[in-house]
């Protein structure tokens, strides 16, 4: 699944991307046109690749329930685990990373 070309998203910067077509996914309808980041922490990347399709579907989904619906960090963790959880993460990391977006605190 590494390195495989998604067609609903196109990348912006080291880890920010695009969303270039409507994802439906866990509840949530995402529209074209949403930034979203998949930060994952530089002494982390050897385990979690941001780029990883997986992660970049649970990123987007958990920046539009977070940013544009103005869901609570707890809430919108909830599709960003599913995400995780259906992209075959296994449960180590999709522990780690829900509990890594519940406690970030943003700038």
């Amino acid at each position: 699944m590494l390195g495989q070309r998604l067609d609903w998203c196109e990348q912006r910067g080291a880890t920010k991307y695009l969303s270039t077509k409507w994802v439906n996914a866990f509840g949530l309808s995402v529209p074209p046109g949403v930034l979203f980041e998949a930060d994952i922490p530089w002494w982390a990347r050897w385990w979690i690749s941001p780029h990883d399709p997986a992660v970049l579907l649970a990123a987007l989904l958990h920046d539009y329930a977070l940013h544009v619906l103005q869901h609570g960090r707890v809430r919108a963790a909830a599709p960003f685990s599913e995400a995780l959880r259906a992209g075959g993460l296994g449960r180590t990391k999709r522990l780690v990373m829900v509990l890594g977006v519940i406690a970030r605190r943003y700038r």
